[in-house]
């Protein structure tokens, strides 16, 4: 006889949010259920052979309140937990869920597991909630294996309304519908029907390698967004910061800015004294070319790089781990340029 195989283990950790809240009877006021006891409050996941354990951060963390120490925390704890699990399910908040997913990805080199995380707009204890369909969707992610026994979809994602996104890919885009999340320069990596559909040719392939985690972030970078009106001295300040290494500047179209000399001067001053200026797009779909119009070219020779189809969430996330891991700007800017983690297009 076949041996019988092993069931899937899952760690649900839990960091906050509204999808672990529930209506105290007593009071009405929501507070967050014990995470041990998630079988009695999602008697779905009874219908999986999977075995279930929680860890529940303490004190939980609103989303907005998310800071770099939650993700080394997270980080640290995969490592630890890595050989014991075959998958893990992050319920985080909406507001920063893309942050975190994106500096996850970049945090843990090598990964051959699932890292999914989700959240919903509504507590799981209430009668709409969006909640259980994507815990028990993100549950059945997280476990699932292709024929060869290996992760189906080893990668940081996050899934929400019957969609799963590469996380690095992913940018909060709506806060009153159940479909808060859009990934418009990469297609879904998943769609839940009836059945879970894998699109396989998105999905990036583990290698084989050992899993490496890093936890040394350098969270010196600003964001500047280009508008009508910017003055002169708002973008000095951003530029000549010493406070800063980096800065991510959001720029319009297909990354134009302003074409005024004192503009062009203080970024060519900048990018002369080494500081890192990365090109982002304003928009949520399309990429940088800085070789179409004369800003953008001006701003290429000036030495700003092109982001290409990079979310900011992204950017900054890729910032804080290649900071954090080389000294020197040079190799920053030139890793930047990378497809890494699957969060450019080749």
């Amino acid at each position: 006889m076949k041996p019988m195989p092993e069931k899937s283990s899952i760690l649900l950790i839990y960091t906050g949010g509204t999808i672990g809240m529930k209506e105290d009877p007593a009071d009405q006021a929501l507070k967050p259920f014990d995470f041990s006891q998630i079988l009695e409050e999602v008697p779905e996941l009874q219908k999986f052979a999977f075995k279930i354990d929680s860890f529940t951060f303490d004190p939980l963390i609103d989303s907005s309140d998310v800071e770099p120490g939650l993700w080394q925390a997270l980080a640290k704890l995969i490592r630890r937990k890595y050989d014991d699990y075959d998958g893990f399910v992050i319920l985080h908040g909406t507001d920063t869920m893309a942050y975190s997913a994106s500096v996850l990805s970049f945090m843990l080199r090598g990964l051959g597991k699932p890292v999914i995380f989700t959240g919903s707009q509504l507590p799981i204890g209430s009668p709409r909630t969006d909640g259980k369909e994507n815990l028990v969707s993100s549950i059945e992610i997280a476990s699932a294996k292709d024929a060869d026994g290996s992760a189906t979809v080893p990668e940081v994602a996050i899934f929400f309304n019957s969609r799963l996104f590469r996380g690095n890919r992913a940018t909060k885009a709506d806060s009153s519908s159940f479909g808060a999340f859009t990934s418009p320069n990469c297609p879904p990596l998943a769609e839940a029907g009836i059945n879970i559909r894998y699109n396989k040719a998105a999905i990036r392939q583990y290698d084989g390698s050992p899993l490496e985690v890093q936890t040394e972030l350098d969270t010196r970078v600003t964001i500047l967004k280009i508008h009508p009106g910017i003055t002169r001295e708002t973008t000095g300040y951003f530029l000549r910061d010493p406070g800063s290494r980096a800065v991510i500047m959001e720029t319009y179209g297909s990354g134009n800015a302003i074409s005024k000399p004192w503009f062009t001067d203080i970024v060519s001053e900048a990018c002369g004294k080494g500081k890192i200026i990365l090109n982002v797009t304003q928009c949520q779909a399309g990429e940088v070319d800085m070789n179409i119009y004369a800003t953008g070219k001006t701003l290429k020779a000036a030495g700003v790089i092109s982001g290409r189809d990079i979310t900011t969430e992204a950017a900054l996330g890729k910032l804080f781990c290649l900071m954090g891991k080389f000294p020197d700007n040079k190799t920053v800017k030139e890793l930047l340029e990378s497809n890494l983690r699957g969060e450019i297009s080749e």
